[in-house]
């Protein structure tokens, strides 16, 4: 009886539009008005200890764990949670204290192997024909298919850097390395990848061989702090900074002043929150530990106080839910194929991550911006005017 009380309590302000909540005991209830666009089963009682001290990963493992099931869309429950007022999600009374998390190398090395080490074949299933695992870019907003979204962004990055050929490219947490070996083949600079993913690597190493970029590429197998005292001209890092960890951020851009060469230009391009950074519980402990969501203003902190300047800033929030919402419809078209290949509580948890995050950026929770920035005056050998970025 406690347990019920406590659950009506919590979910009759979750949510601004028609849910129905079906209980362990068989009883409902339907909050808002119309027909419920979502319905919520509890199969059993989840102890609201639990729920209280972390709901993001009380709640996550009880669908993984098919405790709980949800007819309707996810993506649109969350994002209704989001919005309203006193979602949990939002709740400070439902969130849990994230301690400090060291980084160090060897944490790093295994945070990222953990979570793209899964095998480039279960990639392969959902990603578009680039397996760019990252925001794509719709310049023909829903008429564009991924790869040729992808394909634009990639563009769209290297476009905004001016790159001048013949020179050097660092591209820092590489992927599969559709940016930097776009960067050699394309734009005629010298470049250099880096991953810690070791499939990343051998894909990345095979696809230089097939192209034969051997004179003008190189992936390596490192953390990209173990670069030594090399400098480049452009560098980019995408989807990469969310990994590093809140007390190694300012290491980080650290790092890139480091890297570039006086006058040079970077393109970082990643999530960011408008309100302030983040931890997720259930995203840490499942999907990418290790990782923060970093607020608007404390990356632009870091970069000032790494004398450095930002040139250009742009917002591509829509992008990335419009990106999300078709991997997820990927990842279903191939879910029995995916669940024999992984299993049924990872299938639930990956479907569960696509359209939780897809729901976020639909809300304004989370972004994702693109920071171009400088070593030195801001566009110091730019063009005066954005329109260099378009042509």
């Amino acid at each position: 009886m406690l347990e019920k009380t406590f659950y009506k309590s919590l979910l009759s302000h979750s949510f601004n539009i028609p849910v129905k909540i079906i209980f362990w005991d068989g009883s409902s209830v339907v909050y808002g008005d119309g027909e419920p666009e979502v319905t919520i089963t509890f199969k059993e009682k989840i102890p609201i200890r639990d729920v209280t001290k972390n709901a993001s990963i009380a709640l996550g493992e009880a669908y993984m764990d098919g405790k709980i099931e949800i007819q309707g869309s996810i993506q649109a429950l969350i994002e209704s949670a989001y919005e309203s007022a006193g979602s949990f999600m939002r709740n400070s009374k439902f969130r849990k204290f994230m301690p400090k998390q060291g980084h160090s190398e060897k944490e790093s090395e295994s945070d990222v192997q953990s979570h793209y080490d899964v095998g480039n074949d279960f990639y392969r299933l959902w990603l578009d024909d680039t397996m760019t695992y990252s925001c794509a870019y719709f310049t023909g907003g829903n008429r564009d298919d991924l790869t040729k979204a992808q394909e634009d962004k990639v563009h769209h990055i290297l476009k905004k850097l001016d790159p001048q050929p013949g020179k050097t490219f660092l591209d820092i947490g590489c992927g599969w390395g559709t940016l930097m070996l776009t960067a050699a083949k394309e734009y005629k600079l010298k470049v250099t990848g880096v991953t810690l993913s070791e499939e990343q690597y051998r894909f990345v190493q095979d696809q230089i061989k097939k192209d034969g970029l051997e004179d003008v590429a190189e992936v390596k197998l490192i953390d990209y702090r173990e670069l030594g005292n090399q400098q480049w001209d452009y560098i980019t890092s995408v989807g990469m900074f969310e990994h590093v960890g809140k007390e190694n951020l300012g290491l980080y851009f650290k790092d890139i002043y480091r890297y570039l060469k006086d006058d040079g230009v970077a393109l970082i391009h990643g999530i960011t929150r408008q309100q302030g950074g983040a931890y997720n519980g259930w995203i840490n402990k499942y999907i990418f530990p290790g990782g923060y969501v970093p607020g608007l203003v404390e990356m632009i902190q870091h970069i000032e106080e790494n004398q450095m300047q930002i040139a250009d800033i742009e917002m591509l929030r829509r992008h990335y839910q419009r990106t999300l919402e078709i991997w997820d419809a990927n990842f279903n078209a191939h879910r029995t194929q995916i669940q024999d290949m992984m299993g049924e509580r990872f299938t639930r948890m990956w479907d569960l991550y696509l359209q939780a995050c897809a729901a976020s950026f639909e809300s304004g929770n989370i972004d994702v911006i693109q920071y171009l920035i400088t070593k030195g005056a801001s566009g110091k050998n730019l063009p005066m005017t954005r329109d260099y970025m378009t042509k």
